[in-house]
């Protein structure tokens, strides 16, 4: 059920197959399954799995390969694999917090640019302040997500672009909501991950507090850009 409207069998399946990737880790290029594979698994018959694929695939979850050695393989940068990859899980309706993910990432250059073009005094203070929490964070991973969102909700409250702010406030909230604390894989150090996004913040902060537009959508970039790691990593990302 989503806002009381009966899922479809497709969507049903599609929210399954979305589970899975993240269930299993999944990174940008496994196979998740066969489409023969699938039909035995759910009951369901082709035309039911080919548009949960193909919902998935507009969705830019999955690649869609066919022949021989085809199936449903993992899109490049998934949002869900993304979110796991930051020590997060989903807790429950994965394709909505896709959904939510790709939205707020499309409107954080927005939000980010109004928010060096636009900030205050005050505005800076915060911010300074938002970061040295997140700084103390960084033994803590549940504590260090909450300081996460927290900063990123006070630079979305800089634009004067109400709907920008509505929209991706929204999109904060629906994501923190769905997701949860994951255990790390045998590949990722948390202390050395959450350092790492310290790192990419306090730029990001830095780059607003100077009013750099061209710094701070690089910075943006940087935010929004899988880890590059170790290859055992570069797998999990």
């Amino acid at each position: 059920m989503f806002n009381g409207v009966p899922q479809t069998r497709a969507e049903s399946l599609a929210a399954t197959i979305e589970a899975m990737i993240g269930e299993r880790g999944l990174g940008p290029g496994d196979l998740i399954g066969t489409m023969d594979g699938f039909r035995d698994l759910s009951g369901y018959g082709r035309a039911t799995i080919s548009e949960a694929a193909r919902l998935l695939s507009d969705r830019g979850t999955v690649e869609i390969r066919p022949g021989r050695g085809g199936g449903l393989f993992v899109a490049a940068l998934n949002p869900i694999v993304r979110l796991r990859h930051t020590l997060l899980t989903v807790r429950g309706m994965p394709a909505r917090v896709a959904d939510a993910i790709a939205v707020r990432e499309s409107l954080e250059p927005l939000v980010c640019a109004d928010a060096a073009r636009h900030r205050s005094k005050q505005d800076i203070a915060d911010l300074r302040k938002l970061l040295t929490a997140l700084r103390r964070a960084t033994k803590d991973t549940d504590r260090f997500m909450r300081a996460n969102w927290a900063l990123h909700e006070r630079i979305a409250e800089i634009t004067p672009n109400h709907l920008a702010k509505a929209v991706y406030l929204a999109m904060t909230q629906c994501i923190s909501e769905l997701s949860e604390h994951a255990d790390p894989d045998a590949h990722t150090r948390p202390d050395d991950y959450l350092r790492h996004r310290l790192e990419v913040h306090a730029e990001l902060v830095e780059a607003i507090v100077a009013g750099d537009e061209d710094r701070t959508a690089a910075a943006v970039e940087q935010h929004q850009a899988p880890r590059s790691t170790t290859a055992a990593e570069q797998h999990q990302a």
